[in-house]
């Protein structure tokens, strides 16, 4: 018999050809399915509805995947003859014992559901577990990822995430008093911190409920001005240091003196 005819016999049994097809539609299903439901779901408004639904659908996209996983297997193995019937039929019995040994798992699942469904964080908030703060990268069926501005990434078991605090759900105050000197116009000072805090306004993630408050305090070298700036929690520091910035821009614009703290040395003449 020719070798290539052979070959081509070879090839062509169910147990070398069907998990090669059995495969391939497997994977091709999965990546049909998955950019599915990333192309229909994931759509519409900004913010934390859009990010509440890209957690759901990983989720979701990796219960779909393992379920494929044990479809394949299983047509796998009846390819090669085994009873897939009974091993179907005893999954009641094998369900209970592989429930006690993957417990741990069940229970990642299960907290994994809870914390969306609870809506304790998604995927992109910036959240606090024990000390370590970052960002939400990636959560699965059995962890969630946390990065840190570092660069650091905590891996946390669902199952041990019974207390978090979420700092991108709810917004931040920040009261900043502002230092000007004596001899600054009050009348002045108010007018321009005035037009900041309206600029400030158009700053993202700042709320229009920021105002200016008027005179903190009087101390010994400088008046201190207030203003209140309500922000999402999550950009506070980077708002902040932006705020700074244009306070002390439009200071030097306006000529309005920062004081400084300053020494006078006498070297002992009479005054």
């Amino acid at each position: 018999m020719n070798p290539l005819v052979r070959i081509y016999e070879f090839f062509i049994q169910k147990q070398i050809i069907g998990p090669i097809i059995i495969l391939v539609v497997g994977l091709l299903l999965i990546k049909i399915i998955t950019h599915s439901m990333n192309k229909i779901f994931n759509y519409g408004e900004e913010g934390f509805e859009r990010k509440r639904r890209v957690t759901i659908i990983e989720l979701m996209n990796n219960i779909i995947k393992y379920f494929i996983y044990i479809l394949m297997a299983i047509f796998i193995l009846d390819l090669y003859g085994v009873d897939t019937k009974s091993i179907i039929a005893s999954l009641g019995i094998a369900g209970v014992i592989f429930g006690f040994a993957l417990q741990s798992t069940v229970e990642d699942l299960i907290s994994g559901i809870t914390i969306i469904m609870n809506n304790y964080f998604v995927i992109g908030d910036i959240v606090k577990y024990n000390d370590f703060t970052g960002e939400v990268i990636a959560m699965s069926l059995n962890c969630t990822k946390i990065r840190k501005s570092n660069g650091e990434v905590y891996i946390i078991a669902n199952r041990n995430i019974n207390s978090v605090i979420n700092l991108s759900q709810h917004r931040a105050g920040m009261l900043l008093e502002i230092p000007t000197a004596y001899e600054e116009e009050t009348e002045k000072v108010e007018k321009i911190l005035l037009q900041i805090v309206e600029e400030i306004k158009k700053m993202p993630f700042v709320y229009k409920e920021s105002k200016y408050l008027g005179i903190e305090k009087l101390e010994s070298s400088a008046i201190h001005y207030s203003i209140l700036i309500y922000c999402r929690q999550d950009k506070q520091w980077q708002i902040k240091r932006d705020i700074w910035k244009k306070i002390k821009i439009t200071y030097e614009k306006e000529k309005i003196k920062i004081p400084y703290s300053q020494i006078e040395v006498h070297n002992g003449a009479k005054i």
